[in-house]
């Protein structure tokens, strides 16, 4: 398996990782993408960690945090040996609280993240989402008590456009506060908007790219024909 560096960071990630939107199965939508228990879901960490590839992504959003769960069980006992990304900012319930990147919405969303994940700290956490109604000093200062406090390693973003991504950056360099090392962004033969503003931005500022979707909803693997 080929490494690299994670943004400017000194993480290396391997250049594929496994995305757990499969795991736990719970609503209509995510129940239609799949329903892999714990057992099934150790298997194929195993069959991941066998090649190389120990990166492990989800978001609690997936299957209302099923998906944390099944891959935390799935993990027990190997947590030195994977790192964990995982994603919040979406919608998690009907509460005017319970979306959004505001200072109680990451402190609460991440400490149920650690316990569904069965682990004291995620290696990468991403905002699922830009939160235009919470300022970005309020987001990179919570994100930076986080990193201090050992919860977080590293953290990104998720679906946020280019100049959204470039003000989170501006206010963390004139604040101190950590930089988003990683946009996890839809990029394909069949989606290359990415490549419009998003990459020069990401290869500017240092910021790596996490592929979901690279076959494009399964339109590149076959399974659908004309």
């Amino acid at each position: 398996m080929e490494y690299r560096r994670l943004g400017s960071s000194g993480l290396k990630v391997p250049v594929l990782s496994f995305g757990a939107g499969t795991f736990g199965g719970k609503g209509p939508l995510f129940g239609a993408w799949g329903s892999t228990d714990a057992a099934e879901a150790r298997r194929l960490v195993d069959i991941c960690l066998e090649a190389g590839v120990n990166l492990f992504d989800t978001a609690d959003v997936y299957s209302d945090g099923a998906s944390e769960e099944v891959l935390g069980a799935a993990i027990k006992g190997l947590r030195d040996d994977v790192m964990l990304s995982t994603k919040l900012s979406l919608p998690v319930g009907e509460g005017p609280n319970a979306a959004g990147s505001s200072r109680s919405r990451l402190i609460s969303g991440v400490e149920k993240a650690l316990k569904r994940l069965g682990t004291d700290y995620i290696d990468l956490l991403q905002l699922h989402a830009f939160d235009a109604g919470t300022p970005v000093e309020e987001v990179l200062s919570t994100l930076d008590t986080l990193v201090r406090s050992g919860k977080l390693r590293y953290v990104g973003v998720s679906n946020f456009s280019g100049w959204q991504l470039m003000k989170s950056l501006a206010a963390a360099d004139r604040q101190g506060y950590p930089r988003y090392v990683a946009n996890q962004v839809y990029y394909s033969l069949v989606g290359r908007d990415y490549e419009w503003e998003l990459m020069p931005l990401g290869l500017d500022q240092g910021v790596g790219a996490l592929v979901w979707s690279p076959l494009g909803w399964g339109r590149l693997t076959g399974k659908i024909r004309r």
